[in-house]
């Protein structure tokens, strides 16, 4: 009867969200760690910087290309794509622009900034999905959307000056940090709103959409690096500090369990639920950032994740308020929407 119960619970629509959202915040706050560790931190007595975030996507598509490819073998699942090739190929290229562009901005910006300006994606994803999917927001998800973009720029435009990166010495680090995050928002929200069409046209099996977009995002990063000429750099950046590969299989492992937590939360619940869900663990994030790297963080950027987070917690208050007063018997149509939503 236990079993029966447990396994009915884990079906149920409220057990596929736990296990989403206890997934993505597992692999996504020690991927956090270690990205930030890997590009601010210097490695060795020379205090050397590492520099090649393109090649940290080469490792971690492969691995992750690697494994579910794996799995569809041992699932004997069909190994034909379920879409045309080239877009597989849209996803990939902007996967790795926005995997790019969230290494390179550590260089520029804090991780406590920039996990904060990751709240804004939900502006990007409700953008690209009225242009990609035809979809329609009401003014009230706007004015949420808009008031969580006003926080983050809060907590991006007054740092505390002490937090600062050798590595930025000399640069316009803020500017072209938050070109970078912006870059990374506009992606990002294609990305996950384009997986989320993809899923619904073709009806495509999760490991199915991730063996091809990461074995197109693979290629696409190792032409990149050879033709700046990183390859050989970052191989031996890594043979000088041996300590740097740990972090970067380690990086690579989180990453690609993160890919198969989100492919099957945008699988399941659609991409603006997705950003959704990532709201808790952002705010975590900062928190064990700023504990485990001595972030100081201004009074304006505490009022700034006042606002943000408040905003989004405010909102999900009264969607559950809104739930919570529909109908308890549903119609047959209701179902049948619910149903479809759940494949």
């Amino acid at each position: 009867m236990a079993e029966t119960l447990i396994g009915a619970w884990k079906e149920s629509r409220a057990g596929k969200l736990v296990f989403a959202v206890v997934g993505i915040m597992a692999t996504l706050l020690v991927y956090g760690l270690l990205q930030e560790k890997i590009m601010r931190v210097p490695y060795g007595e020379d205090k050397e910087y590492f520099r090649f975030s393109l090649f940290l996507v080469l490792c971690n598509r492969i691995i992750t290309s690697a494994v579910s490819g794996g799995v569809l073998l041992i699932s004997e699942k069909t190994l034909i794509p379920a879409a045309p090739m080239h877009k597989y190929c849209a996803v990939s290229l902007s996967n790795i622009l926005t995997t790019t562009c969230q290494y390179e901005a550590l260089k520029y910006v804090s991780f406590p900034v920039q996990t904060l300006a990751k709240c804004a994606k939900m502006i990007p994803v409700m953008v690209w999905s009225t242009i990609i999917m035809q979809k329609k927001y009401n003014g009230k998800d706007y004015f949420f959307a808009l008031f969580v973009t006003l926080g983050c720029f809060l907590f991006i435009l007054y740092p505390v000056s002490d937090d600062i990166n050798p590595y930025q010495i000399g640069r316009e680090s803020t500017l072209w940090g938050v070109t970078l995050m912006i870059g990374y928002l506009g992606f990002d929200g294609f990305t996950s709103t384009f997986q989320d069409k993809l899923f619904k046209g073709y009806d495509m099996e999760i490991h199915n959409q991730i063996f091809y977009t990461t074995l197109c995002s693979t290629f696409l990063s190792f032409c990149g690096l050879v033709v700046q000429g990183h390859l050989l750099m970052a191989i031996d950046f890594m043979l000088r500090h041996q300590d740097c590969i740990f972090d970067v299989l380690l990086l690579s492992t989180v990453a690609t369990a993160s890919q198969f937590f989100i492919s099957y939360t945008i699988r399941t619940f659609g991409a603006l639920t997705f950003a959704t869900i990532m709201t808790t663990r952002q705010l975590v994030s900062i928190m064990l950032s700023c504990f485990w790297f001595s972030h100081p963080l201004s009074w304006e950027q505490w009022f700034g994740a006042v606002i943000v987070f408040g905003t989004l917690y405010t909102k999900s208050f009264l969607r559950s308020n809104q739930h919570s007063q529909l109908p308890l018997v549903q119609t047959n149509d209701e179902n049948k929407t619910q149903g479809n939503s759940n494949s």
